[in-house]
């Protein structure tokens, strides 16, 4: 640095500090770089460990994907080397979106001889969650496990969520049996686990066996028993969980998500009056004009729709748009999915246009899906085949299994052959396992005399060891 006249003059550490923090405000990084290739120069980096942080600081406060050698080149001549300095770049990079920047700053710490303390444990563990790389998560674990640190009770809670969300449900169970310290965070994040994962029977076990641990209900813990009765249709068990969460949540009024729960809970049961009730309940105490609402409003009309209450569907869909609330993309696809429902046509297709045209909602494979079963419902196979071609012919990749399936199931209704075999066609290349494809085809086929074809279609079900599922039905024995 240099005065007006010329001369070389030191700084001093506060100005050192404010010109950082400055930089840190404006995210100035090339006035970072210049002060980071200055103090190298003249080796005031080295005088003083609290420069050295502050630059790692400033660095990290302007994170990108370009500044992240620099920023480890900088923690290589830290001295001496703490985690202290490494946590907040940890936390940072999971923060920010960059979780293979957090990976690879725990592999430097590693071969830097920096200990890993339980902040950056946490925080790689998150990372390999984000980046669904069990691997480098699996190694953690190994040094946890060789380290001491599993009696910590936040990484053991990391490594249940870490296998939990990648699915490894059995090995979250495990390691929640394993860790000596349990609280209520490891049990929900194992009980997401078992939710994400359908395996509900294991999760109400989980929520029976809690109270026995010593562990208390939260807020999420009652959102996952409420998804768990929804998936076992229990609606007794529900029920008890409704009475409890209105006992011991004074706020639950204020708790749009868990509102919404109840809602879905109520609704999969097939009672839809009771879903209603906690849905009129909420939107009287909510004023229906909050952000969050429309969580409530997309949750009951997807109770109407999923319980054939079509007209309910598009009534509620036009009140909410009434009240000013904005729909989201779940809305329109059950809208636009009673429109097919009821055989009104061209309401469907003006919910369709009006996703882009008033709402600036790109609409995704499923909403495409839901005007094809719109058009085939109605007849109209070849407007179903041309909305289909064009989306070929643009490059589109929003193409779903539902999509092709509606698709041959009109075909298979109104006996279009050649339609119905490039519908199956494309659909077993999306998803060549999949039993109903072969089912609708066969039935096609049927309708035609083609049996010679069917028998083919046996013969590939055969090699692929594909088997029709069997019909079922939930009913609640005894809760």
């Amino acid at each position: 640095m240099f005065n007006h006249f010329g001369s070389h003059i030191t700084p001093s550490y506060g100005c050192l500090i404010q010109f950082l923090d400055h930089s840190c405000q404006t995210k100035n990084l090339i006035a970072i770089k210049k002060l980071h290739a200055h103090l190298l120069r003249t080796g005031l980096l080295f005088i003083s460990p609290n420069i050295h942080s502050k630059l790692i600081f400033s660095y990290t406060n302007c994170l990108n994907e370009n500044n992240f050698e620099t920023l480890t080149n900088c923690c290589k001549f830290l001295n001496p080397k703490s985690p202290l300095h490494f946590n907040p770049l940890l936390s940072d990079f999971c923060k920010k979106g960059f979780p293979l920047h957090a990976v690879k700053t725990c592999s430097l710490m590693h071969s830097e001889s920096v200990s890993l303390d339980t902040y950056a444990l946490c925080s790689s563990l998150k990372a390999s969650s984000s980046l669904e790389n069990l691997n480098f998560g699996e190694q953690i674990h190994a040094h946890v496990m060789k380290s001491g640190w599993l009696s910590s009770v936040f990484v053991g809670s990391a490594l249940i969520d870490l296998y939990a969300k990648l699915l490894f449900v059995n090995n979250a169970a495990m390691m929640f049996d394993e860790i000596p310290v349990k609280n209520t965070v490891c049990a929900n994040a194992l009980l997401s686990g078992y939710v994400e994962a359908k395996l509900w029977d294991q999760g109400v076990t989980l929520i029976r066996k809690m109270p026995f641990l010593s562990l208390d209900y939260d807020q999420f813990t009652i959102s996952a028993m409420l998804r768990t009765c929804a998936g076992l249709a229990a609606v007794e068990f529900g029920r008890q969980v409704h009475a409890y969460l209105t006992r011991k949540i004074y706020d639950v009024v204020n708790d749009v998500f868990l509102q919404s729960s109840l809602i879905e809970m109520y609704g999969k049961c097939g009672f839809v009056v009771k879903a209603l009730q906690v849905f009129n309940l909420a939107g009287f105490q909510l004023g229906r004009k909050r952000i969050g609402d429309i969580v409530l409003w997309t949750s009951m009309i997807g109770v109407y729709g999923r319980n054939g209450h079509f007209i309910e569907v598009i009534g509620l869909f036009e009140e909410m748009l009434k009240e000013g609330i904005r729909p989201d993309g779940v809305a329109y696809v059950t809208v636009i999915s009673a429109c097919g429902h009821t055989g009104q046509l061209q309401l469907g297709i003006e919910y369709f246009e009006s996703m882009t045209r008033d709402f600036k909602i790109n609409p995704g494979p499923e909403h495409y899906s839901c005007v094809v079963d719109l058009l085939c419902r109605a007849g109209e196979l070849n407007k179903a085949w041309k909305l289909v071609s064009e989306m070929l012919t643009k490059g589109q990749d929003s193409f779903s299994i539902s999509m092709w399936g509606a698709l041959l199931s009109a075909c298979e209704e109104h006996g279009n052959i050649e339609l119905g075999k490039l519908a199956a066609q494309e659909a077993l290349k999306l998803e060549p396992q999949n039993v109903g494809i072969y089912v609708m085809l066969s039935n096609l086929y049927a309708r035609f005399g083609m049996w010679n074809e069917i028998d083919q279609l046996r013969e590939i079900m055969k090699n692929r060891e594909l088997k029709k599922d069997v019909g079922c039905s939930w009913i609640e024995v005894k809760s």
